[in-house]
């Protein structure tokens, strides 16, 4: 855990009860992913806001690395699987994701994504006729003033265990 982040960054109150752990082994679950510092700082049924903080993620020249704001769009699918899909019969993978910087990030940045029920639905229905149903995201990385420093769309996979 990263104890450089203020305590207030958590914003515990927008993270339901019922996700309260499931946030806390999220930032958590994969090592590399919880070097960068990410954190849930929203999370409820099929949303989620995401932030990375600036450091320790600061390139060579004094801006957000590519790679750790490549990392927070590919972590974004498997927040929102969590927050969405049934984890006893699916679980997801990633099948690509591109990124555009499109502006340097030299602040904490941050990420939402959501999916409609309807979304979730069909998306689920379709997993369990073919086992494995795509889904696609086109999001957005903004700075604190609402900025967007990069755009991204990515294909996520749920498939069926």
């Amino acid at each position: 855990m990263h104890d450089f982040l203020p305590k207030l960054l958590r914003m515990d109150a927008l993270i339901e009860d019922k996700y309260k752990e499931a946030a806390v082994f999220l930032e958590q679950a994969v090592s590399i992913i919880s070097a960068t510092g990410v954190r849930i700082v929203a999370l409820r049924d099929r949303y989620a806001k995401i932030m990375l903080p600036f450091e320790p993620n600061i390139n060579h020249i004094g801006t957000m690395y590519g790679g750790s704001l490549f990392i927070l769009a590919e972590f974004s699918g498997g927040v929102i699987y969590y927050v969405s899909f049934d984890h006893s019969k699916f679980y997801p993978i990633v099948k690509e994701v591109s990124i555009q910087y499109r502006r340097p990030a030299i602040e904490d940045v941050f990420l939402e994504v959501e999916l409609t029920a309807l979304q979730v639905d069909e998306i689920q229905r379709s997993a369990e006729t073919k086992e494995k149903a795509d889904w696609s995201m086109d999001l957005e990385i903004k700075d604190s003033n609402g900025q967007i420093c990069s755009t991204i769309h990515g294909i996520w996979q749920l498939r069926k265990f």
